[in-house]
C-alpha cells in the first residue's frame, strides 16, 4: 500500500521538508537584508546578515521544532474548549519567542567574541516585543503545517470512527458496545470488527486502532475506548495501551514489576505493574 510504502521515507520527507523551507528563508532573508544595508549605503560586511538569520534558523532546526513537535502532538488544537486551548499556545508562543531570542543571541555573541567584536543585541524590551511580532507568525504557520500534515496522513492512512444511531430506526448494533468500526480512507469507507482489533496505542487525541498490520486512528482516549470495548475480549495493560486477549502468547516479567506482553504476530507491548495482575487474572496466566 502507497501509505505503508511511504513509511520507511517518512522522517527523511519530514526533516527534509523543514531544511528546505527554514534553509531558503534563511538564504532569502540575508540576502534581502544584505541588499538593504547596502542601499543604505552600509559597508557592514556580508558575513554579519548572514550569521544574523543563520543564528535564528538553527535555534528553529535544533530546538524549537523538534519541542513544537512534541507539544502538538501532546496538546492538538482543537475547537471544542478553544480559549482553554488558546491559552495553552499562547504560552507555548511565549516559551518558542523566548528560546529562539536567547538561544539565537548566545550565538551571535559567541561568533562576535571569536573575531574580537561585540554583539549588541539592543534594548532587551523592545527587541522582545519586535521578536515576538515575528515569531509569533512562525509559530502559527508550523502549528498549521504539522496539523494539516497529520491530518492528511491520517486521511493517507485510514481514519476509523464509531458507528452513530440512525436518524430513522433502531441501531443494528448496540452503540454503547460497538462490534464494528467504520473506516474513511482516501474517499472510500469499509467496516472494521472490533474483533479484529489486535491491540491500541494511545497518540495524543487518537486512539490508533492495529487491525491485520495497520494502523487506523480514532479520535479518542484511550479510557474513552476502554468503555466502549467488550470486557471480555480487551483488557487494559498501560496508561497506553490496551490488548486484545485471544493475541497475547506470554507475559514475560521483569525485574522492575513491569512486564513485557508477547503476541501472535511477535509485537512486544509493556504492561505496566498497575495491570499486570489483572492481566495475568483475564488471561487464565495465573
Amino acid at each position: 500500500m502507497p501509505y505503508e510504502r511511504y513509511l520507511p521515507w517518512r522522517r527523511w520527507v519530514e526533516i527534509g521538508f523543514w531544511l528546505v523551507m527554514i534553509g531558503g528563508n534563511c538564504v532569502a532573508n540575508s540576502v534581502v537584508t544584505l541588499m538593504d544595508l547596502r542601499r543604505r549605503g552600509s559597508d557592514i560586511p556580508a558575513w554579519e546578515p548572514a550569521l544574523w538569520e543563520a543564528s535564528s534558523a538553527l535555534m528553529w532546526l535544533l530546538l524549537i521544532l523538534p519541542g513544537m513537535a512534541w507539544f502538538t502532538r501532546r496538546h492538538p488544537f482543537q475547537w471544542s474548549g478553544w480559549a482553554r486551548q488558546g491559552l495553552r499556545y499562547f504560552a507555548a508562543s511565549l516559551v518558542v519567542c523566548a528560546v529562539h531570542v536567547l538561544g539565537m543571541v548566545a550565538l551571535r555573541a559567541s561568533v562576535y567574541a571569536g573575531v574580537g567584536m561585540d554583539y549588541d543585541f539592543g534594548p532587551w524590551a523592545r527587541g522582545l516585543f519586535y521578536e515576538y511580532l515575528k515569531d509569533i507568525r512562525s509559530f502559527a504557520y508550523i502549528v498549521l503545517t504539522m496539523e494539516a500534515y497529520r491530518a492528511l496522513l491520517r486521511r493517507w492512512q485510514g481514519e476509523a470512527s464509531l458507528l452513530s444511531e440512525p436518524d430513522e430506526g433502531p441501531a443494528l448494533e448496540p452503540v454503547e458496545r460497538p462490534e464494528r468500526f467504520l473506516v474513511r480512507k482516501l474517499g472510500r469507507e469499509f467496516l472494521v470488527a472490533a474483533g479484529d482489533i489486535e491491540w491500541l496505542q494511545a497518540a495524543g487525541n487518537y486512539v490508533n486502532l492495529r487491525v491485520r498490520g495497520h494502523d487506523y486512528p480514532l479520535r479518542s482516549t484511550i479510557a474513552g475506548i476502554e468503555a466502549r470495548l467488550d470486557p471480555d475480549r480487551f483488557v487494559r495493560i498501560h496508561r497506553s495501551y490496551m490488548v486484545h486477549l485471544a493475541q497475547v502468547i506470554s507475559i514475560e516479567p521483569l525485574d522492575s514489576g513491569d512486564a513485557r506482553v508477547h503476541l501472535r504476530d511477535g509485537t512486544v507491548l509493556p504492561c505496566s505493574r498497575r495491570y499486570r495482575a489483572a492481566l495475568r487474572a483475564r488471561g487464565g496466566m495465573e
